[in-house]
């Protein structure tokens, strides 16, 4: 795509008076400026081709900058571009040398300087274009959260959102219109968040407390199995842990759950860390629909969901990090297809309860090495008026780093 340097410029809600003098030259040199109708019609009319974004955006994004290659383009964002913005997509598009960004002071420092919340206490998470439910991964007692608001129903499904986490007590203030003359500030529980809107240019901040009695999800690898709603067909706690301890969940990274089940492990890979990925394969429909169900509950809704049998289903562009195949591990041509697919120095996990799995496994330790277990869990239960050990299924795991 052949353009020339794009300005980017922040602009918050009190519009072109809180413009840097540079920020300005920028917007009056432009040919065409691109941005939403709100940020259009904060600027005065520079004489530029004003262009506001279509619906949907990325799509058509890359259209949009062919169109107009050439000219001087600038781009209205929401305070930093760079927060959660257009910049960042831009960048990515483009590459940094062919953007520049001039932000404003975004409305997350506005909320932290209204509150007095440092950044380094201050997680932040948008909801913008976004499931909401991403925030139920962050909820822990003392954490403070800033939730970027799609508009003015997000502080309402925020408070749902918390009260059906065990978290009804969090404190919530809604800073709405930050940095202008309409600034407004409202405070409540998120049990007793009152109905209605809020204005549509808001921030909700939570000052996360948990219910007497609510579960406390870790944030290491080991979620109770109860956690997850299953139907049986769920990599137990203790199998959970030892599979993620090596499939080793690194910051943007992408795993592939095969045989997913409940989605146990995908859903424990994202809880990880914000940034990694994963898709979930499961050819039974109705757990599929299960594992959207266990990943929109635990704060992962991003969680891909992809219906089909391996290896069939496994014909995708990107080669995956790291791969656990829980069922159809004696299926031909799946672990093959596994280890053929990783990318380089990918880790593959594959656990196996049958005498056949566990031949597919042991014929795969023989052609790639790796390591080769047996696990035996044991767990204390009722025996008549005394205590004893109940077994369970002893599981073959293999893993392999390539």
């Amino acid at each position: 795509m052949r353009c020339v340097v794009i300005d980017v410029v922040g602009i918050g809600a009190d519009g072109w008076e809180g413009l840097s003098a540079q920020a300005r030259d920028a917007v009056a040199a432009a040919e065409v400026l691109l941005g939403s109708e709100r940020q259009l019609a904060l600027v005065p009319d520079p004489g530029a081709k004003r262009v506001p974004w279509p619906s949907p955006l990325l799509p058509q994004l890359d259209a949009l900058l062919a169109e107009h290659a050439g000219r001087r383009v600038c781009v209205l964002a929401s305070g930093d571009p760079l927060l959660s913005g257009i910049g960042t997509t831009l960048i990515r598009r483009l590459g940094a040398a062919r953007v520049r960004v001039l932000p404003a002071v975004s409305s997350v420092t506005l909320a932290r300087a209204r509150l007095g919340w440092s950044f380094e206490e201050t997680e932040v998470i948008s909801a913008v274009g976004r499931n909401v439910h991403r925030l139920a991964r962050a909820l822990a007692p003392g954490a403070r959260l800033l939730v970027l608001s799609a508009d003015g129903s997000t502080p309402g499904r925020v408070a749902d959102v918390l009260t059906a986490r065990g978290y009804g007590a969090s404190r919530l203030t809604v800073l709405a219109d930050l940095g202008t003359a309409e600034e407004s500030r409202v405070e409540g529980t998120a049990a007793a968040w009152p109905g209605g809107d809020s204005p549509p240019l808001n921030v909700v901040a939570i000052e996360c407390r948990a219910d007497a009695g609510s579960p406390l999800l870790p944030v290491v690898a080991g979620l109770p199995d109860d956690a997850f709603e299953h139907d049986g067909q769920l990599t137990k706690r203790d199998l959970r842990a030892s599979a993620l301890a090596r499939l080793a969940p690194v910051p943007g990274q992408l795993l592939w759950d095969i045989g997913a089940g409940a989605g146990s492990i995908g859903i424990e890979w994202l809880r990880a860390h914000p940034s990694t990925r994963a898709v979930a394969f499961e050819r039974d429909p109705h757990r599929a629909e299960r594992i959207t169900r266990n990943a929109e509950r635990l704060g992962v809704p991003e969680l891909a969901v992809v219906v089909g049998a391996a290896p069939g289903v496994l014909d995708r562009d990107e080669a995956p990090d790291a791969i656990f195949v829980g069922g159809g591990t004696s299926v031909p041509g799946v672990l093959t297809t596994c280890y053929r697919r990783l990318a380089p120095g990918g880790r593959l996990v594959a656990h196996g309860v049958t005498l056949e799995s566990e031949a597919a496994l042991a014929t795969a330790y023989q052609e790639h090495g790796g390591e080769l277990t047996r696990i035996a869990i044991e767990h204390g239960s009722g025996l008549g008026g005394f205590t004893g050990w109940a077994p369970a299924r002893t599981v073959t795991q293999w893993s392999v780093r390539r």
